[in-house]
């Protein structure tokens, strides 16, 4: 689930969670001056980046995903120059750039999608519709007795497309909520999130949709789950609340299709869900984990070092919740990292360029350990 632009803005109202300001855990890095004056977008202090590329210049663009052979990417925007009035689908090759003219739309244009991922075959993609409940946008609440919150549309389902646009399959069709699916790069499986339970789960299911399985089951949103490079683990995103006043704000919030994304830690368990355990403890909203290459570490966005709640930026943590250290610098706004198959290529979405307007924009790094 992305709302990139509705999250930033919202934030930008809410402070701090914890009363108490957190001390940086992350050590500054030291300036790589080996870089090319080229790089004008790069932040002196970001020494994982080389040659950064912008890739869209307007609207909100987010959650980039790479074909299995690196030479395509499926993303979702909401950008108006195109016509587009909530998240469609759209495919680029790697080395696109786009601005007023817009890439090929791979959903159908009508409802709201989120969460595309390239199929195995590299000739279809994954993601989830509200389209056959309603052609329409549906609406977007964004506050909740002044808290900020996101919509679990009971109406989202998951579908598969080839790369015309055309939908070959639906995935789900359970009642309630199936959505932010993504695949594992043995090829194999599908993990996503459901409300079918009762409570937002995450499930696995084999590639052709069969075969679906609980993985989670306690209370609190589990959302956002990514395969490791061997496909043995799972790292996602959740709120569990604990007090009976949490317990019941949740309960309240997810009976009306609503949730609260402001505190939330990563976890990670097996591909199964056993060994399931905390990986971050560090308050305040961490979300769209993707694992390294190396299958050691992970990379996340998060806000836990933001005193006004709403500057998000990248960091990278061991998978034993170890060396946390910041990634990007400059920015009101870095999430969703997605490293290349080949660990080469980081794609990402960032404000930085945008005019000073609220613009969210697709940028690829060359990646340096």
């Amino acid at each position: 689930m992305k709302l990139v632009y509705t999250l930033f803005c919202a934030l930008v109202l809410i402070s701090c969670k914890n009363d108490k300001v957190k001390t940086a855990k992350s050590a500054d890095v030291l300036v790589d001056e080996s870089k090319s004056a080229g790089d004008s977008l790069i932040h002196p202090k970001e020494v994982h980046f080389k040659n950064l590329r912008q890739i869209t210049h307007g609207g909100d663009n987010a959650e980039a995903y790479w074909s299995f052979d690196d030479k395509q990417l499926t993303f979702q925007s909401s950008n108006k120059k195109w016509g587009v009035e909530c998240d469609q689908m759209f495919l680029m090759n790697v080395d696109d750039t786009f601005d007023s003219i817009p890439p090929q739309m791979l959903s159908t244009g009508m409802g709201r999608t989120t969460c595309s991922y390239f199929m195995p075959d590299n000739k279809h993609i994954l993601y989830a519709s509200t389209h056959l409940a309603d052609k329409e946008c549906p609406e977007v609440p964004l506050r909740e007795n002044g808290k900020y919150v996101w919509p679990v549309y009971d109406s989202f389902d998951i579908f598969v497309a080839d790369l015309k646009g055309n939908v070959v399959k639906q995935l789900t069709s359970e009642p309630g909520y199936d959505a932010e699916a993504t695949v594992s790069p043995k090829g194999d499986k599908i993990v996503f999130t459901s409300t079918r339970s009762g409570d937002l789960e995450l499930y696995t299911m084999d590639i052709d949709g069969s075969n679906v399985k609980q993985i989670t089951n306690e209370l609190g949103y589990d959302g956002g789950a990514f395969f490791s490079p061997d496909g043995t683990q799972l790292i996602f995103r959740s709120s569990r609340p604990k007090t009976e006043a949490e317990i019941k704000e949740y309960k309240d919030l997810l009976a009306r299709g609503l949730v609260q994304p402001t505190n939330m830690e990563l976890y990670i368990c097996n591909a199964d869900g056993s060994d399931l355990r905390q990986l971050t403890n560090l308050g305040n909203a961490n979300w769209s984990p993707f694992f390294h290459p190396s299958g050691k570490k992970v990379l996340f966005s998060s806000n836990f070092e933001s005193e006004g709640g709403y500057a998000f930026s990248l960091y990278m943590i061991d998978v034993d919740g170890k060396n946390l250290k910041r990634v990007s610098y400059g920015s009101e706004f870095d999430a969703f990292p997605v490293f290349s198959n080949d660990g080469k290529k980081l794609i990402f979405s960032s404000n930085r360029n945008n005019g000073g307007t609220r613009d969210t924009n697709l940028f690829i790094a060359d990646w340096q350990d």
